[in-house]
C-alpha cells in the first residue's frame, strides 16, 4: 500500500462558484450540461446481446444530461461496460469488487455529484414555462409554535 503524496482524485473537488476554479486552467472551464438531457435516441449497442435489464438502462442513461459529453467524446463503449457492470452489481450475489467498479464508473462518466465536480460538469437550471393559468396562490399563515401556546403569569400571583 502506497503512502503520503499526493493521488489522482485527492483534495476537495473543484467548486464552480471559486473563483480559483473558474480561472481556464489546463482542464478548462466549467462545461453547462442540458436539464432536459440529450435529445433524440440512445445509440447502439456496441457489445455482444444485452440483456433486458441492459436495455433499460441504456435507454435511461442516454437520456441524461451527462450523455451529451459522452456522445461528443464517443464514450458508448464505456458507458456500455458501465451499463453490464451495473446490472451484474445489481444481483444479490454480486462481488463487492464489481460493486466498486461501478462507483468508479459513476465517477468517471460524471453520474455522481463527485464526478460532475472532477469533470466540471454543471447541470443548467430548468427552463421554467410561463406562469400557469389560474388563480394566484395566497400567502401561508404561520403555524403556531410552542412559544405561541405558553401563557404569561404575572409574578406574585397563583401562591
Amino acid at each position: 500500500m502506497s503512502r503520503g503524496g499526493a493521488r489522482a482524485v485527492s483534495g476537495p473537488p473543484p467548486d464552480p462558484r471559486s473563483l480559483r476554479s473558474t480561472k481556464a486552467t489546463d482542464k478548462g472551464g466549467w462545461r453547462t450540461l442540458p436539464a432536459e438531457g440529450r435529445p433524440g435516441p440512445a445509440p447502439e449497442w456496441p457489445l455482444t446481446t444485452p440483456a433486458d435489464r441492459e436495455l433499460d438502462l441504456w435507454e435511461d442513461l442516454w437520456a441524461k444530461p451527462q450523455a451529451v459529453v459522452w456522445e461528443d467524446m464517443g464514450q458508448e463503449l464505456e458507458v456500455a461496460l458501465f451499463v453490464r457492470t451495473l446490472a451484474e452489481a445489481e444481483r444479490a450475489d454480486a462481488r463487492v469488487d464489481v460493486k466498486k467498479m461501478v462507483r468508479s464508473y459513476l465517477d468517471s462518466l460524471g453520474l455522481s455529484v463527485a464526478g460532475m465536480n472532477r469533470n466540471r460538469w454543471k447541470i443548467a437550471p430548468p427552463v421554467e414555462d410561463e406562469q400557469p393559468a389560474g388563480p394566484v396562490p395566497q400567502t401561508v399563515t404561520r403555524r403556531p409554535s410552542a412559544r405561541d401556546r405558553l401563557k404569561v403569569v404575572p409574578s406574585g400571583e397563583g401562591s
